[in-house]
């Protein structure tokens, strides 16, 4: 790998991923320019594990949805393990999946069914948090080395940040749309029915709670019907 070619390609999808103007798409940027900037990288997908319950995003091509599925069946597996830091480690490589048995054997074998040959994963992560593993894979055995892993850490670090820039944002515009929501729809139930702007709020508190519906939900359906019902 020419590292100064690299630099320049990395700064350059930095830059790209911070315009991305929602998380969709800045993750579809991720994995995208692993697979273009990784040597070996034939496919790449973002794998998020809450609970024991896995989340696939992102995914260059079925194989990766496959290989976390897997994983979530067996409660095993290199990708697993680095999204919940397994060890302490922030990176597993599995340079052959034809040759490593002492880990993860159903994963491995299923993985080998797959056409993998050899992949690495990395976690996401931010001071404040851990947001994920970025999995990286090829179907060639021994794809992987220590110059690609070096290369996929650095590409790591920017996501992770992107990713975390990205959700922060999506969760800021959801907070200021809710807001501006719930406070149409109150305005309308205090001309419609003269209610005070605490009995106004009350009523939407009440419906949401004993329908089981978001608050932002019973409002959009005041906005556009006139009452939380309908």
């Amino acid at each position: 790998m020419e590292w100064r070619t690299f630099a320049g390609q990395l700064a350059t999808m930095a830059r790209d991923l911070l315009a991305q103007e929602t998380v969709d798409a800045t993750l579809e940027r991720i994995t995208g320019s692993a697979v273009e900037l990784v040597e070996g990288c034939d496919a790449a997908g973002v794998l998020v594990l809450r609970g024991r319950q896995v989340s696939t995003l992102a995914a260059t091509e079925q194989v990766v949805v496959d290989s976390d599925r897997m994983q979530e069946r067996a409660g095993e597996g290199p990708c697993f393990d680095a999204a919940r830091r397994a060890g302490g480690r922030r990176v597993f490589r599995i340079a052959d999946f034809g040759g490593e048995a002492a880990h993860w054997p159903d994963y491995l074998s299923y993985a080998r069914g797959l056409g993998l040959g050899s992949m690495m994963g990395f976690l996401l992560f931010t001071e404040d948090e851990d947001l994920g593993a970025l999995n990286l894979y090829s179907r060639a055995p021994g794809a992987f080395g220590a110059v690609s892993e070096t290369a996929g850490g650095l590409l790591a670090s920017h996501a992770a940040v992107a990713f975390a820039s990205a959700r922060t944002g999506a969760q800021m515009r959801e907070a200021l749309a809710t807001r501006h929501a719930i406070g149409e729809a109150m305005g309308i139930l205090m001309g419609r029915h003269g209610l005070t702007e605490e009995q106004a709020f009350g009523v939407l508190r009440a419906y949401s709670q004993e329908t089981n519906v978001k608050l932002r939900q019973v409002a959009d359906r005041v906005c556009a019907d006139g009452g939380p019902g309908g």
